[in-house]
């Protein structure tokens, strides 16, 4: 299996040669090339084709902010930004993740080897966690592909072969003169309303999948259209053409992650050398929403507010301490998009406040906090201790920290913050807040898992699922960059709504009000 290629890009030599050795420890990556800005990477992309990127968020001439929509538009594919500490570093990473990087990591401190350890470990596991995810988006556009392919041919009127039809046509004239029926010496092969891909398939496994698409068990189910009625003998002929050029079409083989032939491309449908498989197939969960296909890197967008539903307003600062509702949300990678599309869309009048959990480091959430501040109609904010809960408010938890909802005076709710050790690995933990709403029973409380690797929050969604609160939202599979914390409230069987990204705020908005 060939390793997948890396582009490793930032205006120091030095720490060019460090990320380099870092990744290469791993037989599963191969440096194709380098670059020194964003200029240059641009260039290298279309010229090298790598599967992978990592960038400097800050460089001279280009910036990685600058170069990220260029190499999106031109070549699709998994960017991770090495960012500095600073203000302004920090800025333009939310940035880069909203503009469509995959994920981030701090860059390492050349004076410390066990700082140097521990962003290498990170790197690895995202490059791992990202190629897996382009892995998973290939394998779901082949299936969808397929489905498809069956549907049509389900569809489509089972046809007789051409040379029968001769046959028949023949014999019915030759009938009064009790004439021998004049055979073809050569009959066409049958036409297969089949696609090729589909050989083998039983009929039985396809009926069953027909009968859950019907029964809305699916998220990824479409309309079921009945098929269309028998045409007579007298046009069958003619329409044989169509259907051998129709079969034709759906039996294209899909295409590849780079649109090219390479070993690299052809290493994404197997394990690689760190012994990543492919995905289990996720179950099904009912839900209202049709699916809508996720691209490797969604374009880069303007930000657009809908109208706000009837009833509500998209002015700031309609804030109180007296609530009866609350919405709690978890994410991890992809997070910042998500939470951008989320909160966007929904109104400063909001009744409830919103709790948010994105796994990131000290300082990252607060450039996060201000920057959705900036894109929605909320007021939203980095949480500290002791603050007292608001409506038409969003509180980020602080990197670093674990976060808590706990009563306060007055019949408020306020936030309680604790250096604490990590929870299922991260700190801030969803699970860690999620737990906090289990005794506040006088809340109505709405739960969102979003986009994330690993399955933080999802056991304890299922424990406030179990004990009656049955407003629980996931992110699916189709719009999620690492579709991890929301597949394990699936699997869980607590998630109520599982719905694409753009339709979990109007949703949200629907149950809430």
């Amino acid at each position: 299996m060939c390793a997948y290629r890396v582009l490793v890009v930032d205006d120091s030599a030095f720490m060019r040669k460090i990320i380099t050795d870092l990744i290469v420890r791993d037989e599963s990556f191969n440096i194709v090339g380098t670059a020194a800005n964003g200029k240059e990477a641009v260039e290298k992309v279309k010229e090298l084709q790598p599967d992978l990127v990592t960038m400097d968020v800050e460089m001279p001439e280009m910036n990685g902010l600058e170069a990220l929509p260029l190499i999106m538009a031109a070549h699709p594919l998994p960017v991770i930004m090495l960012s500095g500490i600073n203000e302004q570093g920090m800025k333009e990473t939310i940035m880069a993740l909203e503009a469509g990087a995959f994920d981030f990591i701090r860059k390492p401190s050349i004076a410390h080897a066990q700082d140097i350890e521990q962003v290498s470990k990170a790197l690895l596991e995202q490059m791992h966690t990202a190629m897996q995810a382009v892995r998973s988006r290939l394998e779901r556009k082949e299936a969808n592909e397929r489905k498809a392919a069956l549907e049509q041919a389900k569809k489509t009127p089972q046809e007789k072969p051409p040379g029968q039809v001769v046959t028949e046509k023949r014999a019915g004239s030759q009938a009064s003169t009790n004439k021998p029926p004049v055979v073809p010496l050569a009959p066409s092969p049958a036409v297969s309303t089949q696609p090729k891909r589909d050989a083998g398939k039983s009929v039985p496994a396809a009926k069953q999948e027909t009968k859950r698409q019907q029964s809305g068990t699916s998220v990824t189910s479409g309309r079921i259209e009945q098929p269309a009625a028998q045409p007579s003998k007298s046009v069958q002929a003619s329409t044989v053409q169509k259907k051998e050029d129709l079969s034709k079409g759906m039996g294209r083989t899909p295409g590849k992650l780079n649109g090219s032939n390479t070993a690299a491309d052809k290493s994404l449908h197997g394990k690689d050398k760190a012994g990543l498989v492919k995905p289990e197939p996720r179950k099904t969960v009912s839900s209202s929403a049709t699916p809508i296909p996720a691209a490797a890197t969604p374009p880069v967008t303007s930000p657009t507010v809908p109208a706000a539903p009837k009833g509500f307003s998209l002015k700031k600062g309609v804030h109180t301490s007296s609530f009866r509702k609350l919405v709690a949300v978890g994410c991890s990678t992809g997070g910042p998009r998500a939470l951008k599309t989320l909160l966007e869309r929904i109104p400063g009048d909001f009744p409830a406040p919103i709790v948010i959990v994105q796994h990131m480091p000290p300082n990252f959430t607060r450039s996060l906090a201000q920057r959705l501040n900036t894109l929605s109609p909320l007021r939203v904010v980095e949480a500290e201790q002791g603050m007292t809960l608001e409506t038409g408010t969003a509180y980020i938890a602080p990197g670093g920290y674990q976060l808590r909802i706990v009563p306060g005076a007055g019949g408020k709710y306020t936030v309680s913050l604790k250096m604490e050790e990590a929870r299922n690995g991260h700190r801030p933990s969803v699970d860690t807040m999620f737990e906090s709403l289990l005794s506040l029973t006088s809340l109505e409380r709405h739960l969102v898992l979003l986009t994330g690797m690993g399955s933080d929050g999802a056991k304890m969604m299922k424990k406030l699922y179990d004990a009656g609160v049955q407003s629980t939202f996931a992110e699916n599979e189709e719009t999620c960059v690492v579709y991890g914390m929301p597949r394990s409230a699936v699997e869980l069987k607590c998630v109520r709504h599982l719905l694409p990204m753009q339709e979990i705020a109007p949703k949200l908005l629907q149950v809430v009000k």
